[in-house]
């Protein structure tokens, strides 16, 4: 039977893996780079359900169908994927979130584990990030990412960003004498020689997923938490990402076995980076996040002030060495503070005779009584 450190939240983070990765691998910047990209499901689920921790009403039912979770049980679940996920050997998790805007005390109290401060009050609209947000990106990911993925400017009221990161090292790793130049087809069919790692690997490391083939290479561990689990996967030529992908975290009833005494992979170093604007490019449309950007937003929950979802930017890179893999997500959300709304007027002008009834503390009887019917004169 498998088991998750996200326990209950598995399947909200596979279910959202694969409705996000067709508009990934469909983003303007991906196929620029020619369809190569990284990215975190998790770290985006991360980020999303601690906003949804102060989402409310339709808002919050929007959230929930992504995520599976919204409001005060969006909280406890972001407190425990969080700790569940920090049991993996070598992962770092993190979230910190700074406001302009007052943040419910109660809210607070149900995120133990995140971090709170004070958005700095920037001095030109396209201001680059402050100094100590870039901070704290840079210590969270180990200095896997320099720093925020997103301008801040005074029109944005808060900010949260959560960040996960992984540096391991190879439980077994790779013989770098062995490590050879070896063609590579590209997805346009262009053939280039790269880098290649070469190790043989137990039967037990690979096993098919339909027509896809998968290797799961370990991760030392330093202690007594479980390794981090890498798994590669290669479908029959010509599959999209999307549809190759999730094989990595296919259930153990859907896979078969390799039938062989051995298994010989052949694995180009590689090093990945991509910036993500999920707000944009078809992302939210594939997630169904649109009320949550709108000038209806409901969070309620997280501050007294009306805020809506401005940007949920990621940026991610994953490395693979023969010593190890090194990985990092910064997922940022940016909130807006909303116009009030305009209240509906009914607008009474007393331009024609009208009467004055002065009352008791009551409110039951007429102490005085007046009538203008004439023009009134000024006292």
């Amino acid at each position: 039977m498998e088991t998750s450190t996200l326990t209950s939240h598995t399947g909200p983070v596979r279910e959202l893996g694969r409705r996000w990765l067709p508009s990934v691998a469909a983003d303007p910047g991906v196929r620029a780079a020619g369809g190569d990209f990284a990215c975190s499901p998790t770290g985006l689920w991360l980020a999303l359900a601690a906003v949804a921790a102060g989402a409310r009403g339709a808002t919050a039912e929007e959230l929930r169908a992504l995520l599976g979770v919204a409001g005060d049980e969006a909280a406890r679940a972001v407190t425990d994927a969080a700790r569940g996920l920090a049991r993996t050997d070598a992962l770092a998790v993190a979230t910190g979130v700074w406001a302009r805007v007052p943040v419910h005390e109660r809210l607070r109290a149900a995120l133990p584990d995140v971090g709170f401060g004070t958005l700095g009050v920037s001095g030109t609209p396209d201001a680059a990030p402050s100094p100590p947000v870039d901070a704290w990106v840079r210590e969270a990911t180990g200095g896997l990412i320099g720093g925020l993925p997103v301008h801040l400017s005074p029109g944005i009221a808060l900010l949260l960003v959560n960040a996960l990161a992984l540096k391991a090292r190879w439980a077994d790793p790779f013989d770098a004498s062995e490590t050879r130049d070896r063609p590579f087809t590209d997805a346009s069919g262009a053939v280039h020689p790269v880098p290649t790692m070469h190790k043989q690997l137990p039967p037990s490391a690979a096993w098919h997923v339909g027509d896809v083939r998968v290797v799961e290479l370990r991760c030392e561990t330093r202690g007594d938490a479980p390794p981090a689990l890498v798994r590669f996967v290669i479908g029959s030529p010509g599959r999209p990402a999307p549809e190759v992908l999730p094989a990595g975290w296919a259930p153990a009833r859907l896979r078969a076995p390799v039938d062989a005494d051995k298994v010989g992979v052949a694995l180009p170093r590689l090093s990945l980076r991509t910036h993500l604007d999920v707000t944009g490019h078809g992302h939210a449309q594939a997630l169904g996040l649109a009320r949550c950007t709108g000038g209806d937003a409901d969070f309620s929950g997280l501050s007294p002030e009306p805020l809506a979802v401005s940007e949920v930017v990621q940026e991610a890179l994953v490395r693979v060495a023969e010593k190890g893999v090194e990985a990092a997500a910064v997922t940022a959300a940016t909130m807006r503070a909303l116009a009030f709304v305009q209240a509906r007027v009914e607008r009474i002008a007393f331009d024609r005779p009208f009467g004055v009834v002065v009352l008791d503390a009551s409110g039951e009887v007429p102490l005085f009584v007046a009538w203008q019917a004439t023009t009134p004169l000024s006292p």
